[in-house]
């Protein structure tokens, strides 16, 4: 099996990525909220290591295939790219939150690591929402064309 026999599979795989870290963000909050300290973090630390395993997917595809143009027409295409539009910003935006709110954990900072967490848990899980929302869109509901 070729790099070029995994292209195709690599936009599902990134979903898929995205749906497991959505998950893991859930589980985490829940456990948090249920004062759960240890599963918080192996959901954190999983959901971390899963969009890391995605973002380089995600990246490594893109160098590879570039632009995929979205087929949708009409009404879609704005909603789409406003969709996408702040997917990718706020993508832009989640990675550095991360870092941040990673560092105060594992710094003990237990201060200000849920000040930076209540603004990049909602973030993450919209990017990573949003991804598969993109996914379903672009790739099955308007697939793209054949050729």
């Amino acid at each position: 099996m070729t790099l070029n026999d995994l292209i195709p599979l690599m936009p599902p795989f990134q979903a898929a990525a995205n749906a497991v870290a959505t998950v893991l963000l859930g589980a985490g909050y829940y456990f948090i909220r249920s004062e759960n300290r240890r599963m918080h973090r192996n959901c954190m630390v999983a959901a971390l290591l899963v969009s890391g395993v995605f973002l380089f997917s995600y990246l490594t595809y893109h160098n590879l295939v570039g632009y995929a143009p979205f087929n949708g027409q009409g009404w879609i295409r704005p909603l789409y790219f406003t969709l996408l539009g702040s997917h990718i910003v706020l993508a832009a935006i989640i990675v550095p939150l991360v870092v941040l709110t990673v560092w105060f954990a594992a710094r003990g900072n237990f201060k200000t690591h849920p000040r930076i967490a209540r603004w990049t848990l909602p973030t993450w899980l919209y990017v990573s929402v949003s991804g598969v929302v993109i996914y379903i869109l672009g790739f099955h509901i308007y697939p793209p064309a054949s050729g």
